[in-house]
């Protein structure tokens, strides 16, 4: 079911709208393609929109632990620009990788896995490689529950509406606790949605789009049914081999710190377990 975003809402609510899903069960990783769009940001706000995956634990009292990587384009950041980002949760910082230039129409291969000594790699599919962007020892183990999101944050202090174009998320894996084979994340791995199975799944004018549960979807501004699309998408195509470890081979890429607002918007991490 296919719904359309309402011709008369002015503004995009603000703060953080999620669509995706987190893993009921922890894994050792993560990996799939995610669709690079040009996202209606502003200059200037705290404005942002994400596609992304993270491994993340709840380490209680209100603390989650995590590590992400996607592409964002932000409102402090280039933001006429596509940025490959990560964040974690030990230096609490966006890191933005613009040695590796996107543009619209771009397809980005990622991958989020932990090694034996539980360091978190973020490895990126560039140049027939994977490079490493950064290795993390997070205090969450070897195992950790997996979300998988397009993410919209809207300046609170600046009403407007942000429009996204669908954001297509596919050939999503996942590789088991005990470092077996990585399994696509289909729809008997129990998943949290935070929706029904049968509600749509919509929320502040955008709307996901389950082409194949859960490896293969579309998020974006609610509109016409997208069926050409959808289909296209529904066809897993060969990913490269993950890379074996999250220690580096060779120094990991360099994040570039543009000139950021005093306190950026905090990125996911609060959903699910």
């Amino acid at each position: 079911m296919q719904l359309t975003r309402p011709e008369e809402t002015a503004f995009t609510p603000s703060g953080y709208h999620h669509l995706g899903a987190n893993s009921a069960g922890e894994w050792s990783g993560v990996s799939g393609r995610i669709s690079v769009v040009d996202g209606s940001i502003r200059p200037g706000s705290y404005d942002f929109v994400a596609g992304r995956f993270m491994v993340k634990r709840n380490m209680g009292g209100g603390q989650i632990s995590w590590l992400e990587a996607g592409w964002a384009q932000t409102g402090w950041a280039g933001p006429l620009r596509q940025h490959i980002y990560t964040f974690n949760t030990n230096t609490h910082t966006w890191q933005f990788y613009d040695q590796y230039a996107l543009q619209p129409g771009d397809r980005v291969w990622l991958d989020l896995h932990s090694d034996a000594d539980g360091v978190w790699g973020a490895w990126l599919w560039w140049n027939n490689r994977w490079n490493l962007l950064t290795a993390q020892r997070l205090p969450i183990g070897q195992t950790a529950y997996v979300e998988q999101y397009v993410e919209v944050h809207v300046d609170a202090g600046r009403p407007a509406r942000i429009d996204v174009p669908e954001v297509t998320v596919d050939n999503v894996q996942l590789r088991p606790p005990d470092g077996g084979n990585a399994r696509y994340w289909r729809d008997d791995v129990p998943t949290l949605t935070g929706y029904a199975p049968d509600q749509p799944q919509q929320t502040g004018g955008f709307c996901l789009n389950w082409v194949n549960r859960y490896d293969t979807w579309t998020a974006g501004d609610c509109g016409p049914d997208a069926d050409a699309a959808s289909r296209a998408a529904a066809q897993p195509t060969v990913a490269p081999a993950a890379p074996a470890s999250a220690q580096p081979t060779s120094e990991p890429a360099t994040p570039t710190e543009p000139a950021t607002p005093s306190e950026q918007p905090l990125l996911g991490g609060l959903l699910g377990q």
